[in-house]
């Protein structure tokens, strides 16, 4: 009969084998992140289709999806989440779109990233957390990078794109914050979430046809664009993240986002043809130097 017992090999692989399990789910999940705004970006500078319809069919797909994976993992029929967070994921959604009509791939992302942890950090200090001065020192850093981003300049991104991607963060940190306090399985009420933002993603529609009928158009590329960046990029994607999330403790799955950026603007070079600007990569450095600072310093008992 065959031993059942696990050998002192087998013991002695099993965290390798966890390890390098969760640096490729991370790895996949970031890339996730990432492409997000490299198939929005792609879709609005090279083909025909408007912000309201790409973001309505992200919500869509993304929202079958997951409605589909929180099914098959819960069996249960009951739409999670909140019609706020739904609201939340929406206005993110929509503005994260219409930024990238104007915004380069790798300014948006930097901006976005930076937003969404301006934010929660903020909340963090303004509900009482005391940070130390490596911590305050990251956070004026942050922000720092962010403003020398958008000031005035050959090289600055658009203002209205800088201004509805910093919107977009904002409401993506307030969409987080609510996360935190939800007491559902994440996979369950983000799937609720994205079912919940339908209707509200068809009446931005409706009304981008109200204001002007003719700028709402729809194209192969597009559509096709549309779909990856929902059913895949952010349903599979996060779908991925939940997965990675038990295997990393709170400070490594901060400090990983620090790459999403990265692979951003990386990525916008030889697929959008971008140029990785001497602002970019200072901002970036000032940002995500200054936020990594906030993660892993110590905080003030």
């Amino acid at each position: 009969m065959q031993n059942s017992a696990s050998s002192p090999t087998d013991t002695a692989a099993a965290p390798s084998l966890m390890l390098a399990r969760a640096a490729g789910l991370t790895a996949l999940a970031m890339m996730a992140f990432a492409a997000n705004s490299i198939l929005c970006r792609l879709a609005l500078k090279g083909t025909g289709i408007d912000a309201a319809s790409f973001t309505t069919l992200r919500i869509l797909s993304g929202a079958v999806v997951l409605g589909l994976l929180a099914w098959r993992a819960g069996g249960q029929t009951r739409v999670g989440g909140s019609w706020a967070s739904g609201l939340a994921l929406l206005a993110y959604a929509a503005a994260f779109s219409f930024a990238y009509i104007t915004l380069p791939a790798g300014s948006g992302a930097l901006l976005l990233f930076g937003a969404v942890q301006v934010t929660m950090i903020v909340s963090g200090l303004v509900g009482g957390e005391r940070p130390g001065m490596m911590q305050a020192a990251g956070l004026a850093l942050a922000a720092a990078g962010l403003v020398a981003l958008v000031l005035p300049g050959v090289s600055a991104p658009p203002l209205l794109g800088s201004a509805l991607m910093i919107a977009a963060g904002i409401a993506w940190g307030v969409y987080s914050l609510r996360g935190r306090k939800s007491r559902e399985p994440a996979l369950i009420a983000t799937a609720g979430n994205f079912i919940r933002a339908v209707p509200m993603a068809l009446a931005v529609l409706a009304a981008a046809l109200l204001v002007d009928a003719g700028g709402v158009r729809v194209d192969g590329p597009g559509v096709v664009y549309a779909l990856l960046s929902g059913a895949v990029a952010s349903g599979m994607g996060y779908a991925l993240w939940y997965a990675t999330l038990p295997l990393l403790t709170a400070t490594r799955a901060a400090s990983v986002q620090l790459s999403v950026p990265v692979i951003t603007a990386l990525a916008g070079v030889p697929l959008l043809g971008e140029p990785l600007s001497l602002r970019l990569v200072l901002a970036s450095v000032a940002v995500l130097g200054g936020i990594a600072l906030v993660i892993t310093g110590p905080r003030r008992a």
